[in-house]
């Protein structure tokens, strides 16, 4: 097969006193995302879609979170070894398609670093990064500004 597409999905809390990174850019905010890296959620969803197209697990199953290796690693790491194993498959990224729903902040200012950051690691152009987000009108823990989420796809083609 030479084209693979894939679908990735990430969630975490949002706490006061810890960065919010978001797409490898840290952005100004009162709440960080919690987890056991930088709690990146569209790198990681990037990187779940990534995997996914070639069935190869997920992200907790490369970079688990038992592992203390990973305790606060920056999220654009995980993504470039991700891509280094795609590569040893053979494949390479055509394009991601990315969605964060969050309530705030607006990530707007940010999205083209956002893209630049992706982009770079994944030896695409920005234009082959789409990066949009929504609301969820103030419903559910989203609304709440309890957590955020990232949804991706990307399609792979063989080398």
């Amino acid at each position: 097969m030479s084209y693979r597409i894939g679908q990735g999905t990430d969630f975490h809390q949002l706490v006061e006193g810890r960065d919010l990174w978001l797409g490898g850019v840290k952005i100004p905010h009162t709440k960080g995302a919690l987890g056991h890296s930088d709690a990146d959620v569209l790198l990681h969803a990037i990187c779940d879609s990534m995997l996914g197209a070639l069935a190869l697990g997920d992200i907790g199953f490369h970079f688990p979170d038992t592992n203390a290796a990973f305790k606060n690693i920056d999220s654009k790491i995980l993504l470039k070894r991700t891509a280094e194993l795609i590569a040893k498959e053979g494949y390479q990224v055509v394009n991601v398609d990315a969605t964060l729903c969050l309530e705030a902040p607006k990530i707007k200012p940010y999205v083209g670093l956002m893209q630049e950051t992706i982009a770079d690691i994944l030896g695409v152009t920005i234009r082959d990064v789409s990066i949009k987000a929504t609301t969820t009108e103030k419903m559910g823990f989203v609304g709440r500004e309890e957590g955020l989420v990232a949804y991706a796809n990307c399609l792979l083609k063989k080398i």
